[in-house]
């Protein structure tokens, strides 16, 4: 039993979205649901969570902060709309709102050209908004080009041999002959650009962003040896130590453009979202925690956002759990992220297809487990 001398437990639901099922969003309100069924008056806050990939400013509006939409250039070079967060003088940008995966048609990929333009032009948006602070939220990206078309976008020029801009993408970087970063928006110079992400990865080589990352943007082995010679050429150019900063490789090198030309500096996803969204107050204020994601597995335990929540909650002497679609960490692995139990919807349903079909009344019937077995 989880109590505060006669007190209801007081639950705090902060977890991720289920990708491709549920949104964190839905993921608190289903959670909620099933709580409540077997213990009508418990008391539940909900703080969905986002690392700095894609959810990041959907996590930040249901936070309170202002939702607002701008046409920019997407991957392709084609208009798309994306959303940025703010409040007040802080805004929440997500490179994966203008340059993201979600983006691109089914099955077509762009690896040698896709763009981070509208990215830069998102961080305008932003600025334009009056943001002084912006927390950069990168991942999800369609793209490898080491973030020069997001600094095309704020005036910077990338020209070939001739004087002429040198093509758009990662592949394009590969002519390079000139970085001229001299038109940047002097704006910058006055903004705390925070780059959240939950990879480390340098920009190029072995563990560098075409290498790890390219595949997955339908990047061949032959385009990822391009790719990884381009952009270790354009940081010739631009910044040869700025490559190798953690973070640099996050979303196809946009890092490594925001570090070496934006003065931005490195933070974990998690860490940023968590004390923008006002994670300790509310933290302060239960006796319970919930968190999770689609998938818990090893990727959770490094920057992921149940493992920051469940780290944040353990210091504050206060049991975790977990929902998911998916577990794959043993029980000694939840334990030493400070996670006491696990509920995946899978044990549930079996069949995949079936599981994120019905992911919705699933979780419910998961969080009505947890209510049984902790909370009377």
């Amino acid at each position: 039993m989880v109590t505060d001398g006669a007190v209801t437990a007081r639950v705090l639901v902060a977890a991720d979205k289920f990708k491709g099922s549920l949104t964190a969003v839905q993921v608190a309100e289903r959670v909620t649901a099933g709580l409540r069924r077997v213990v009508p008056d418990v008391r539940v806050e909900t703080l969905p969570v986002a690392d700095g990939g894609d959810g990041t400013v959907a996590a930040a509006v249901a936070a309170g902060f202002e939702r607002r939409e701008v046409r920019v250039t997407g991957p392709l070079g084609d208009p798309v709309t994306a959303a940025y967060a703010v409040r007040g003088t802080t805004a929440v940008v997500e490179m994966a709102e203008a340059s993201g995966l979600q983006h691109l048609p089914d099955g077509v990929f762009a690896p040698l050209t896709a763009t981070t333009y509208g990215s830069g032009e998102l961080l305008l948006a932003a600025v334009d908004a009056g943001a002084r602070t912006i927390v950069f939220g990168v991942g999800g990206s369609a793209t490898t080009d080491g973030g020069a078309g997001m600094l095309a976008a704020l005036g910077a020029r990338f020209l070939d041999a001739d004087g002429k801009p040198v093509g758009p993408g990662g592949g394009g970087l590969a002519d390079l002959a000139e970085a001229d970063l001299s038109g940047l928006d002097p704006r910058f110079t006055g903004i705390d650009l925070v780059l959240a992400s939950d990879v480390d990865n340098p920009l190029t080589g072995p563990k560098g962003a075409p290498e790890v990352y390219g595949r997955q943007k339908g990047a061949t082995e032959a385009d990822i040896a391009t790719l990884d010679a381009a952009l270790a050429h354009y940081a010739s150019l631009l910044g040869p130590s700025e490559a190798s900063l953690p973070g640099a490789g996050a979303a196809g090198g946009i890092g490594y453009g925001a570090l070496v030309a934006l003065g931005a500096r490195f933070r974990p996803g998690i860490e940023v979202m968590l004390d923008v969204l006002g994670f300790a107050p509310a933290l302060d204020r239960a006796t319970f925690v919930i968190t999770g994601e689609g998938s818990l597995d090893a990727q959770t335990l490094h920057g992921k956002a149940p493992a920051g929540v469940a780290a944040a909650a353990r210091a504050a002497g206060l049991p975790v759990v977990a929902v998911c679609g998916r577990l794959a960490l043993a029980p000694e692995a939840l334990e030493g992220a400070g996670i006491r139990r696990a509920y995946a919807l899978l044990d549930l349903e079996p069949d995949p297809a079936v599981c994120m079909a019905e992911a919705g009344p699933l979780l419910e019937r998961a969080a009505e487990s947890i209510a049984r077995d902790f909370l009377v």
